[in-house]
């Protein structure tokens, strides 16, 4: 058992996984949501991820800088390349404390942003989310939650889905001080 979701097909070898499919990140719906929460929980793991694109993604291409960049990715360039030149580990991640969830952001260069999710409706929606969820179910004091979380670049809303963006990291690289 990887603990890796299997709605994406993959295998593993070591601390190597390699999707076998093509990764849809177009932002039409739960396929994305999906591929986001395979990609997060990769990088929660510490795991080298090999992958292939697919789709013309209708967001922020930004918003996914903190997950493993594809290997390869389709003939348009758009922010394939930014997405690879600007991918550390570490750059955005959560870490759970009782009844609170603390989340750093260093997506954007030059900045540092850390985040308590300390309200009981956003705690709850975040780590809802953590599972791709259509929209459609949540009541509309959770919607309002994950609209919050989306304009803080938390949430990646596609499609009537959505899927918390910060992976909770489990492995730090040795030595860690290099983050």
């Amino acid at each position: 058992m990887s603990g890796l979701p299997s709605a994406v097909p993959h295998g593993l070898t070591g601390r190597r996984v390699e999707a076998t499919e093509p990764l849809d990140i177009s932002g039409d719906g739960r396929e994305t949501a999906e591929a986001v929460r395979f990609l997060r929980e990769c990088q929660s793991l510490g795991l080298t991820v090999s992958w292939r694109a697919t789709g013309r993604p209708s967001y922020d291409l930004g918003v996914l800088r903190h997950l493993p960049p594809p290997t390869r990715a389709p003939a348009d360039r758009g922010g394939w390349d930014a997405w690879r030149t600007g991918h550390a580990h570490g750059i955005l991640y959560h870490r759970r404390g009782p009844g609170f969830v603390t989340v750093l952001d260093r997506r954007q260069q030059g900045t540092a942003v850390r985040l308590t999710l300390d309200h009981p409706v956003l705690h709850a929606a975040f780590l809802r989310l953590l599972e791709p969820t259509p929209l459609e179910v949540l009541d509309a004091t959770q919607r309002e939650a994950a609209e919050l979380l989306t304009a803080e670049r938390l949430v990646l809303v596609c499609g009537g889905w959505a899927v918390a963006l910060p992976p909770r990291i489990r492995q730090w690289p040795v030595p860690c001080t290099a983050i």
